[in-house]
């Protein structure tokens, strides 16, 4: 079976490389970005003025929309859909499942006389009713509730869907439950924008600033992997759970490091090209794509944008990589961990802030030690992160994250920040009362006559730190590929608008007491940074040096998802979460038991997987290698001589089939653990003795992958996967 795949595998490379299409007419971004969006440019052309003015009027200041101007809105974007080819339109939003969800409504209407006609009115644009009893709700609802309402959000543009000769008007919105309660992720997210715009404009005022809106705004650079469908379609455990739970390590991996910004494969482009395309289409500003470092991994990364928009844009990136990789031949990976043994795949968050007139509050400017506005905002996020380490690294727990986190070429379990040779040097003069000075790069020169002098940074960056400054913005590192971006979103902007709430107060108290903001802030920053500074690292995250520093620090190590989820629930996360009106406290522990029902779920089909892989697929091509060596080692002897080497392999094949079967049964009763109406120790009982049985069983399937010849051997291998594009 192992060389049957492998030879479908080649001719699927082999024809897409003869089989030439011809070339495309060349079509400028410029021309096609955002062609099918309903956006600002097709909303002034379509709108009448009031109408159009009422809705700017609703995205930049949240004013409500009048009944009239939504059946307006409504009415111009059915027309548009319609000239485009829309019969449908689908309320899209983002349930607890981590993906996305639809319902498609036609727009078709009877009137008295029976004919049809295309109807769409702005009751239907703003509310939609799907079904809410199936979604997970963490308890919030009852399997026989099952009314949810869907709310369109205006902040985030419709666009069309065009899929299997259908074209779908797809509106973002919002998913709520009949009692109010939230059971989405872009609910929490507007929420936790608005509370932290309250919270930055109080700061903004102390300075002068005419501001009246602040927003998160973020680009997320998301990895994948690549392999070909065959290869895929070959193994029951990327179908399932997404990753290899068997495969032993190839001759070679990525330790030549020739993949990273290597040369981009044929096909791989091809399917690279298309995405964009159609991402240019549906208004996403994708910049960036190359070969990241593991064999057959890549990076896709966009521009920055409004962080609720970007986590709409983000999910459309990941199913337009997921929906069009087949049309080449190709299964796009979006796992924490498809293989062991080369590096995994994150999504970092590059995450800011701006105000309504076009300022990053965390740009440095030319002299950060003169920019006390800078400082205050850096000072404030430094804060945050020191405070609630604990809440960010509950939001990117998952069972496939704590497959990477503290791996070679991912950020360890524990939070920090590094801010780099010039931001620290900042800090450590304000701890000592006054910064006078700030480092500056000047700069490189190449030793090169021809090459120009380059201006040189003031410090190197660190890709080791979990949560780095990067010029003009922080980048939360230990993301991962696989999760949607609200959640780290929506945890950094409430633990940012305490901070901010907090250094507002601060500020507000000294400069009433007659204090001048200078002098007010002359006294906070030294006072906060002392307080704080245990957070900020700028060396090697990877190393058990810092590994020892950090607990000395006294910070946290939550190795894994089932240690870090409590933090959720912790009392001043959810103090903290109801203050700021993000989420109440039957929203937060219903996200906390979500997040563990998906670790115990996930766990339990990947264990369940290699029950049945070990005993299907492995056992089987193990027992045939048995047989076959055991019938060499027989003929040897029957002719009157001796195999020793033979029996050796026959001796060890057969200990490794006869271990194979035992760990499988072992794990098989370990899946049978029940839970008792404890969740915790159920999750707890996964992490200590399903996922150790898991490992001990993957070993000795690894092993007998190497002893196994490869035309009896049942399963594409990774010395296949990662290298035959």
């Amino acid at each position: 079976m192992g060389s049957a795949v492998l030879i479908e595998a080649i001719h699927a490379i082999r024809d897409f490389s003869v089989a030439k299409e011809k070339e495309a007419v060349p079509v400028r971004t410029s021309d096609a970005f955002g062609n099918l969006v309903f956006n600002d440019e097709v909303q002034q052309a379509r709108l009448p003025k009031p109408v159009y003015h009422a809705l700017r009027r609703t995205m930049t200041h949240g004013e409500p929309l009048d009944p009239s101007a939504a059946d307006a809105v409504a009415k111009a974007m059915k027309e548009w859909a319609v000239e485009h080819g829309a019969t449908h339109y689908t309320h899209w939003f983002q349930p607890l499942t981590g993906i996305t969800a639809e319902k498609h409504d036609s727009f078709l209407q009877l009137t008295n006389e029976g004919k049809a006609v295309a109807e769409f009115s702005g009751k239907e644009l703003i509310k939609g009713e799907p079904d809410a009893s199936s979604f997970p709700s963490g308890g919030m609802r009852s399997t026989f509730e099952a009314r949810g309402y869907t709310a369109w959000d205006p902040t985030s543009p419709p666009w069309l869907l065009y899929s299997g000769g259908a074209v779908t008007l797809v509106i973002p919105t919002a998913f709520v439950s009949w009692t109010g309660e939230a059971l989405d992720k872009k609910t929490p997210l507007l929420r936790s924008m608005e509370a932290l715009s309250k919270q930055a404009i109080r700061v903004l005022r102390l300075f002068g600033s005419t501001a009246e809106r602040v927003v998160t705004t973020c680009g997320s650079e998301q990895e994948y992997f690549l392999i070909d469908g065959y290869f895929y379609l070959s193994r029951p455990d990327l179908i399932n759970a997404g990753r290899t739970l068997f495969g032993a390590r190839p001759p070679k991996g990525q330790e030549l490091e020739d993949q990273y910004f290597g040369a981009i494969p044929e096909r791989v482009m091809a399917f690279m090209s298309e995405v964009e395309s159609e991402l240019y289409k549906v208004g996403v500003p994708v910049k960036t794509r190359h070969n990241e470092v593991a064999p057959s991994q890549y990076e896709i990364a966009p521009i920055f944008e409004n962080a609720n928009v970007s986590t709409d844009h983000q999910m459309m990136t990941m199913e337009t990589m997921r929906r069009t990789a087949p049309k080449y031949g190709l299964a796009c990976l979006l796992h924490e961990k498809p293989f062991a043994g080369v590096n995994g795949s994150g999504k970092h968050v590059n995450w800011s802030i701006s105000d309504d007139e076009g300022h990053n509050l965390l740009s440095p400017g030319a002299n950060p030690h003169d920019n006390m506005q800078f400082l205050v905002f850096c000072t404030a996020v430094v804060r945050a992160v020191n405070k609630w380490q604990g809440l960010l690294r509950a939001s990117i727990a998952s069972a496939g994250n704590d497959h990477r986190l503290g791996a070679n070429e991912a950020p360890p379990a524990i939070i920090s920040v590094f801010l780099g040779d010039m931001l620290t040097d900042i800090f450590e003069q304000i701890e000592k009362g006054l910064a006078k000075s700030t480092k500056h790069g000047g700069e490189l020169d190449t030793g090169v006559m021809v090459l120009p002098k380059l201006p040189r940074d003031a410090g190197d960056r660190n890709r080791t730190s979990p949560f780095a400054f990067t010029g003009n913005k922080f980048e939360f590192r230990a993301v991962s590929a696989n999760q949607s971006i609200a959640m780290p979103n929506i945890a950094l902007n409430v633990a940012v608008t305490e901070s901010l709430d907090f250094m507002a107060t601060e500020l507000e108290k000294a400069t009433k007491a007659g204090k001048s903001i200078e002098k007010a802030v002359a006294e906070l920053l030294p006072k906060v940074i002392k307080e704080n500074k245990r957070i900020i690292f700028n060396g090697n995250n990877y190393s058990m040096e810092w590994e020892k520093e950090a607990a000395r620090r006294g910070l946290l190590n939550l190795r894994n998802t089932v240690d870090a989820l409590p933090q959720l629930v912790a009392k001043d996360v959810i103090a903290a979460f109801e203050k700021y009106k993000i989420l109440n406290e039957r929203e937060v522990r219903a996200r906390y038991d979500v997040m563990l029902e998906q670790y115990i779920k996930t766990v339990n089909v990947e264990g369940q997987l290699m029950v049945l892989m070990a005993n299907r697929y492995i056992l089987p091509a193990a027992f045939a290698y048995q047989k076959q060596v055991a019938e060499s080692v027989a003929a040897v002897k029957s002719a009157g001589g001796r195999s020793i080497e033979g029996k050796k392999v026959l001796d060890r094949i057969t200990k490794l089939t006869d271990t194979l079967k035992q760990r499988s049964d072992k794990l098989a009763r370990a899946l049978e653990h029940e839970s008792n109406g404890s969740a915790e120790k159920h999750a707890k009982h996964f992490r200590d003795g399903v996922i150790t049985a898991m490992a001990a069983l993957r070993e000795t399937g690894d092993d007998l992958e190497l002893m196994i010849p490869h035309e009896t051997w049942p399963l594409a291998t990774y010395r296949e996967m990662l290298f035959i594009k």
